[in-house]
């Protein structure tokens, strides 16, 4: 096994194949996924994952497409199904390797034939491609190919007696609509059938462990059939919103050729040539996508069901877009959410991806100030800077004075909060998990960068700025007083007033903290910065990222798994999250120098996740894992700010590339 490339040791058994899953995206916030032995699991694995322009979320059409070839009385079925205490057909034991570059291939070896099988997106549509080579050492075999379909949202389960289909077929395929008023077509080079039925009660397992529904009800129009010729044959077969009815197999080369080239050009737009920071890279492209309603660019903060989330963008900027030189992109998403604040506030979430903006945090104006400052080092863009220079002055002006949610500047020039408002907002209905309403120490950390970083960059428009170094000499004269904790020598977490008005300093060794030293301007001492990262060395850093607590906690939860409950009671209490290395990384660095034996630790630490891009999401960083020993990953099998920070940390920080 390597570089995305698994044998039959992987594959030889559903258990162990169902570890491992694949995601690809169309550029749209599409994307087509499922595990390595093509199993669902979730109900968000699916062929085509379609995001059409009439539909505010993003909706599963095609399942799976389920082949068999058959020889006078032998029967070879490659389709992976889970049902109540059955799994059937058991197409894995034919399944010899996968491979996940350029795209995902299955070869398949049953009996006296060899089945390859590529899967690919076209960028911007809601298309997929399939694309079949077979080799066969006899005559009169046939192939039949069954597309199992849905029209749902890829949240949900759909049952036979809610979902129903009309299907006008034509020799070359099929256009379907469904009952839920959508519609997409599956063509092919092969011979289209109808012949409808349903498959029930098919079941995901890892929806069952979430505590989840995880059955549910698939229908099959019909198939696609041919004869295999003795020697090579080669298929195809196309799932889209679109019209698809007129693809043939020569267009479908040329589309996977020209995708191919298309990540290819990635690569070497990015000149970046170490090994493992182009393994992050090919990670960043599914991320960065189209807003089919503004037409801007935005970042879909992970895969499978996050939609585009304002401090996730903001925070992944930099290594998606910055590093891979994607410059135009990187101002498109910019300007995206600058168009969007409200009151000094930048969108915390689109949540059904183009719809209403949801308003709920108090760092992501600040995280975008950041972003915008790393935009301009990277492009010296002095056009766009004065663009959007009214968004920085209005968060300025709207933080300063009060605006939505409680936040505000307090007296003593540090922004407090209301309830939920930072990147630790876990909620079980109205039940806080992760309470830190009032003063957090990473907030007031960013609010001195931005107010600093927004003085920088004022002075090059010509801009008066005077306002800005008094807010930000304020919040250095009172930042250390209020949040430094001798007896711990690190900060304090949080600061805020109990019921009967006592000021209370939240003593939890927290990761937030280290932004404190990461940040470009900081206001602690050496000293202190450096007490901060050793601190957090000690009792947080594990080999993929900081834990969200540390484990001598009362209320630390040492692994993430079980029903959502469980879950989010420890998903900032304990569970790890890999983003936060990128800050470690450059305050380790920052803070014990730049020798040849420090940088060495730090990519080592950051080579770790080598690894990890072939464990569960292939090619990609998890969002979490286990605070406990071996630290098995969680949540989504691929998280933007996970690829995002670490990409960035190597290559920045480690390689020394930077503007």
């Amino acid at each position: 096994m390597s570089g995305g490339r698994f044998g039959a040791d992987f594959l030889s058994t559903y258990e162990e194949g169902i570890k491992k899953e694949w995601v690809i995206g169309n550029g749209l916030g599409g994307y087509a996924s499922s595990t390595i032995i093509g199993a669902g699991t979730r109900t968000y694995h699916g062929l085509l994952v379609a995001t059409p322009e009439n539909s505010p979320g993003r909706l599963l059409l095609l399942s799976s497409l389920d082949e068999e070839i058959s020889v006078n009385e032998e029967v070879y079925k490659l389709a992976v199904h889970k049902y109540p205490d059955t799994i059937s057909p058991t197409g894995f034991q034919h399944l010899s390797e996968f491979i996940r570059y350029p795209f995902p291939l299955w070869v398949y070896r049953p009996g006296d034939f060899i089945i390859k099988k590529k899967v690919f997106m076209i960028h911007n549509s809601n298309t997929t491609c399939v694309l079949y080579d077979i080799t066969s050492r006899r005559e009169g075999a046939v192939l039949k190919i069954f597309p199992l379909i849905s029209s749902r949202d890829f949240n949900l389960t759909a049952r036979a007696g809610y979902l129903s289909f009309f299907q006008r077929a034509g020799p070359s395929g099929v256009k379907l609509a469904s009952s839920t008023g959508f519609t997409f077509s599956i063509s092919s080079n092969l011979q289209y059938h109808p012949e409808p039925v349903w498959y029930f009660n098919l079941e995901y397992d890892t929806e069952m462990q979430r505590g989840l529904n995880f059955q549910e009800d698939n229908f099959n129009p019909g198939c696609f059939e041919g004869e295999l010729k003795e020697g090579t044959s080669r298929f195809f077969v196309a799932a889209s919103t679109e019209d698809v009815s007129s693809f043939t197999l020569e267009q479908v080369d040329k589309l996977y050729l020209r995708e191919a080239n298309r990540q290819n050009l990635l690569a070497l737009d990015s000149k970046l040539i170490e090994p493992f920071a182009l393994k992050l890279l090919k990670a960043t492209d599914p991320f960065v996508v189209k807003n089919r309603s503004s037409g801007e660019n935005t970042v879909i903060a992970g895969y499978h069901w996050y939609s585009d989330w304002g401090r996730d963008t903001m925070i992944s900027l930099p290594g998606l877009l910055l590093i891979p030189y994607r410059f135009e992109e990187a101002r498109s998403v910019l300007n995206n959410f600058s168009k969007y604040c409200r009151r000094g506030l930048v969108p915390n979430t689109f949540p059904a991806f183009g719809g209403d903006p949801v308003y709920n945090t108090v760092d992501a104006s600040l995280w975008f100030i950041h972003a915008l400052n790393r935009y301009f080092a990277y492009t010296q863009d002095f056009l766009f800077l004065t663009d959007v220079w009214d968004t920085v002055d209005e968060i300025i002006n709207f933080y300063c004075d009060g605006t939505d949610f409680g936040i505000e500047m307090d007296s003593d020039y540090l922004i407090r909060q209301g309830p939920q408002l930072t990147w630790m907002d876990a909620k079980v209905g109205e039940w806080a998990v992760t309470p830190r309403e009032g003063k957090a120490c990473e907030v007031n950390a960013l609010w001195y960068s931005s107010l600093k970083t927004a003085s920088y960059l004022g002075i090059l428009l010509g801009e008066d700025v005077s306002s800005y170094e008094t807010l930000a000499a304020g919040v250095a004269s009172n930042f250390e007083d209020a949040f430094w904790n001798p007896e711990a020598d690190c900060l304090f977490d949080l600061i805020y007033e109990d019921e009967t008005g006592n000021l209370i300093k939240d003593p939890a060794i927290r990761p937030n903290q280290i932004f404190a030293v990461s940040l470009p301007y900081t206001m602690l001492s050496p000293e202190k910065e450096k007490a901060i990262v050793d601190r957090v060395e000690k009792d947080l850093l594990t080999p993929f990222g900081l834990r969200s607590l540390s484990t001598d906690h009362f209320l630390y939860k040492g692994q993430y798994l079980g029903d959502a409950l469980t879950r989010d009671t420890a998903y900032h209490n304990g569970t790890v999250w890999p983003w936060l290395l990128g800050a470690f990384v450059k305050a380790y660095l920052k803070t014990h120098g730049y020798e040849d034996s420090n940088v060495e630790y730090m990519k080592s630490i950051l080579e770790g996740f080598d690894g990890h891009l072939e464990s569960a999401g292939i090619g990609g960083i998890s969002e979490v894992f286990d605070g406990d020993y071996p630290h098995a990953p969680g949540g989504t099998i691929a998280q933007a700010w996970s690829v995002a920070e670490i990409l960035r940390a190597y290559v920045e920080d480690v390689l020394g590339i930077k503007p």
